[in-house]
């Protein structure tokens, strides 16, 4: 049976409608999927894939990431970015050695296939939009029966390449998690649900760990203007030291001279609010307009959450709201929009 087919199963919304919201109990399912015994149903994900033997130097000269020499099994991720070095399609990552897997987000696939086939010029590649594949998610070192790719979320990991604007990886609140999506073939998605020895947890669950986890979510949290510096993105996505690719100035400028003018947050919400405030909703710091609400959802323990982008000079105690309900930030990007790899402007000194 199909997870929308199960008993209790209640769809979601807006761009999680086409897969279960929940089966009854957001907070239980969310324990059952931190405990490695349940599944969400990720189908509404959309799948870009790359097949010739140009296929890795090809993408790895157009994206973020190292990827060249890419071994058959490995998981990372990559981003295209624009021009100016903006968000434009992240991209989970997987290669089993004659296909290259591009993992999007809900209503990104097309954009990037488009993208990709424009760029083909005369190199050996066939790039697809796939449509005849589902997407189990969960965490832990499972098996998900019928699956042929199972892809392993890098976050938080830093690459050996990279640099973190957040918490060191042993730091981090989603450290040691196994986060992963399981590619089955449509046509078996009901006879691995059958199959699948535990439950069944709903978009609720997994959106909710996602953002305790402080992990971005492609359709959501970055906006046109979004750089990866903002949303500690660089520590899984952008490789530092490769060839060159669009937006790689921006980039290397950001890290060098760092100050990206945003920084992302997590923000508790007030709990006596039965309400969440809806994606989009503004942060004031009293009337003043300081930043923008990009997700939420209720974790099992932490209660009302949500994540947001900042000014970057927001006061980190500063007392917000978000559509009435308090609300208080906890850093994630670090406030003075520096790492290790940033250097100082020499002053000058003025006579």
């Amino acid at each position: 049976m199909i997870p929308a087919e199960l008993p209790g199963a209640v769809l979601g919304d807006g761009i999680d409608s086409a897969v279960p919201a929940h089966y009854g109990s957001p907070a239980r399912e969310q324990r059952a999927l931190m405990g490695g015994r349940a599944l969400v149903d990720l189908s509404h994900l959309e799948l870009v894939t790359v097949t010739g033997p140009d296929r890795l130097s090809w993408v790895h000269s157009l994206t973020t990431q190292h990827i060249s020499d890419l071994a058959p099994g490995t998981s990372t991720e990559l981003i295209l970015l624009t021009a100016e070095g903006r968000i434009q399609v992240p991209a989970a990552v997987y290669d089993d050695g004659e296909t290259l897997y591009l993992l999007t987000d809900v209503g990104m696939g097309e954009e990037l296939a488009e993208f990709l086939t424009k760029m083909r010029f005369m190199l050996r590649v066939e790039v697809t939009l796939r449509d005849d594949v589902a997407f189990l998610g969960g965490i832990g070192n499972i098996e998900v029966p019928r699956a042929f790719v199972t892809w392993r979320d890098p976050w938080p990991k830093v690459a050996g390449d990279s640099v973190a604007y957040g918490s060191p990886e042993s730091e981090h609140p989603a450290a040691g998690r196994q986060r992963f999506i399981a590619f089955v073939p449509k046509a078996e998605l009901s006879d691995a649900v059958d199959e699948w020895e535990g439950s069944m947890a709903g978009m609720l669950a997994w959106e909710a760990q996602r953002i305790v986890d402080l992990r971005p979510r492609p359709a959501l949290d970055p906006d046109e203007k979004a750089l990866p510096h903002e949303w500690d993105w660089l520590r899984s996505a952008v490789h530092l030291n490769k060839g060159c690719y669009r937006g790689q100035e921006a980039i290397a400028r950001t890290v060098n001279l760092g100050r990206p003018p945003r920084r992302a947050v997590l923000l508790h919400l007030d709990g006596s609010e039965e309400r969440l405030p809806p994606v989009g909703s503004e942060i004031l710091m009293g009337e003043k307009v300081v930043g923008t609400l990009t997700s939420r959802g209720r974790d099992m323990d932490e209660g009302p959450v949500a994540l947001g982008v900042l000014k970057r000079n927001t006061p980190t105690d500063a007392q917000l709201t978000v559509d009435g309900i308090p609300a208080l930030a906890e850093v994630i990007v670090n406030t003075d929009g520096r790492t290790e790899l940033s250097y100082e402007r020499p002053k000058v000194r003025r006579i």
